[in-house]
């Protein structure tokens, strides 16, 4: 039996999507459902549903059946959320509980941490930097708590941790303000005819060319499934291309997938934004790759492609 929290999320959903195309349906979502993300649990397979509120009294309990896996996915994942007390009780106490029950009962334990962690990325993106990082939100810093945690106290001996890149995808249509920009942009060009890019505030990178490692998440639910059939991987492994692209390019990309002429407009980035904004992440991939884990990561022009046509232009916007 299998524990997914964030099953109704984002990333969550997708990789229900990809247990359910391995035949595997003894799954347990725990979430907290919303008036969108509801949506993204349709037409997949699950055992039951727990309210995420209700989750670790249930697990303390004994009230759940015997569980071997918890993939924990579910977060509180807004980069901008100010309210610390509530970021450090959703991504590093209840992480915590997972983790200190998922090895005192002999369980798989795999979660989710972000390269929001990274922060201005002054020390690289290798994952065995964890100590000198300095993340630049509350967001990022709530995940660099647990992965520190984690590691001191032996779990990452035992489970497997991934930090994630800029994800986008099917099924991330409740995020947003926090959805990709392939998502928004689609949106602002159907309506408007272009998109809209934060100018630069570093005088190292022009309007547009600030850069990211844009990963699609079918490659992520790939990575994730490996990682659960490979038990004896552990420790903490970055997931992305390994290829930093501009929001530029990613724009241009959406054009072509809607035969588009392209069409930017750069605007200022909002103030509250403007100090802890990540202008370039590369996912340092070389030890992921090491492993039985290792993945072709789908190139960006073809995932943008892929996402526009299969899905947001096709009617069928669901994994």
């Amino acid at each position: 039996m299998i524990l997914l929290t964030g099953g109704a999320g984002f990333i969550g959903s997708c990789f229900l999507w990809k247990l359910n195309q391995e035949g595997i349906t003894d799954v347990l979502i725990a979430d907290t459902l919303t008036a969108t993300n509801w949506r993204n649990l349709l037409g997949k397979r699950f055992r039951d549903f727990i309210p995420k509120d209700q989750l670790l009294a249930r697990l303390q309990q004994g009230k759940l059946p015997r569980l071997d896996v918890i993939v924990h996915l579910g977060a509180r994942t807004d980069t901008t959320e100010s309210d610390l007390t509530a970021l450090l009780q959703d991504n590093y106490e209840f992480s915590k509980a997972l983790a200190l029950y998922a090895a005192e009962h002999n369980i798989r334990f795999l979660y989710a941490s972000s390269a929001a962690t990274y922060g201005a990325g002054e020390h690289g993106f290798q994952e065995c930097q964890l100590w000198k990082l300095r993340p630049r939100n509350l967001y990022g810093f709530s995940k660099h708590l647990f992965d520190c945690w984690a590691a001191a106290e032996g779990i990452l001996d035992v489970a497997v941790g991934v930090k994630l890149f800029n994800v986008y995808g099917p099924n991330e249509y409740h995020k947003g303000r926090m959805a990709s920009l392939v998502w928004q942009g689609f949106q602002q060009i159907q309506t408007t005819g272009r998109i809209r890019l934060f100018k630069s505030t570093d005088p190292r990178y022009r309007d547009g060319e600030q850069k990211r490692d844009f990963v699609y998440v079918k490659d992520v639910v790939e990575v994730l499934w490996k990682l659960l059939c490979h038990r004896e991987v552990a420790g903490l492994y970055n997931v992305g291309t390994g290829h930093a692209r501009s929001w530029n390019e990613l724009a241009y990309a959406l054009f072509a997938a809607l035969d588009r002429p392209v069409s930017i407009e750069y605007i200022d980035i909002p103030a509250e934004l403007q100090e802890w904004y990540q202008n370039f992440t590369q996912a340092d991939i070389r030890k992921l790759q090491a492993t039985p884990a290792a993945h072709h990561f789908t190139p960006l022009e073809d995932g943008v492609r892929e996402y526009v046509h299969d899905f947001l232009l096709s009617g069928r916007l669901y994994l």
